[in-house]
């Protein structure tokens, strides 16, 4: 239990901050299910919009630190590889 008022602040901190990063996380795992769906109905030009939208909200993850840098250039790898497969 925190007794100091430098530790119940830290804790009071933490819980703001961990809303921000759950909700940047979601808003993140939400646009790269959009670039899936659309890669899933085959939509090129819908695939390519969803997915110009989700790569500044995933670089934004990253420099905020609630994403790793491999990771996010992972799933941008694979997402492009997905848009571009599309005929």
């Amino acid at each position: 239990m925190a007794n100091t008022p430098q530790a119940k602040k830290r804790i009071r901190r933490n819980q703001a901050r961990t809303v921000v990063n759950k909700n940047r996380v979601s808003r993140i795992r939400t646009l790269v299910k959009k670039v899936e769906n659309a890669v899933a109905a085959g939509d090129k030009d819908a695939a390519a919009i969803a997915l110009k939208a989700a790569q500044p909200e995933m670089a934004r993850g990253i420099a905020k630190g609630v994403l790793h840098k491999n990771t996010v250039a992972r799933k941008y790898s694979r997402l492009t590889k997905s848009v571009n497969a599309i005929a």
